[in-house]
């Protein structure tokens, strides 16, 4: 028998982004999807020396369009993606850490516009391997409960 990880997820959690200045965003745990995915807008390529950089736009809030938080990161690759219903898209990766729980995690993350799913952000199986992490597919914000009120008012912005 295996030991149990250190690390049980809920099939939803809040998490953190905290080299994109997002300090909270509520994410599907998807053990379907190979990466993971995060809702953006406004997708601006651009040139730092000789890095590719791309700036975008996110509502991290479901519902909430008077929050906006505007990201900049390095480009790390590009890729073809299939989502649930079988669409493909080209799309940006970018590599941040990902905060769950006490546990922080390099992840590669797509940036896909998600404007009208359930929720900004979907954690992949290869973020869940890194973080050695289980899917407790009963449970739901294991890791904490936060609601809407609990969003930093320093974070919130207008369009």
């Amino acid at each position: 028998m295996t030991a149990r990880p250190e690390l049980v997820l809920g099939w939803r959690e809040w998490i953190t982004l905290p080299e994109l200045g997002i300090p909270l965003v509520k994410a599907k745990i998807d053990t379907g999807a190979k990466t993971s995915a995060l809702h953006a807008f406004e997708l601006e390529e651009w040139e730092d020396g000789d890095i590719a950089m791309v700036t975008f736009k996110i509502h991290p809030i479901q519902k909430r369009e008077d929050i906006v938080v505007t990201c900049s990161a390095p480009i790390a690759d590009r890729r073809m993606v299939s989502d649930s219903g079988g669409h493909r898209e080209n799309r940006v990766v970018i590599r941040t850490p990902i905060t769950f729980g006490n546990t922080t995690v390099d992840s590669d993350i797509t940036l896909t516009s998600r404007e009208n799913m359930l929720f900004r952000m979907l954690l992949g199986r290869r973020t869940l391997e890194a973080a050695s992490a289980m899917v407790d597919v009963n449970g739901s914000y294991l890791l904490g409960r936060y609601r809407t009120r609990d969003w930093p008012k320093e974070y919130e912005r207008t369009i």
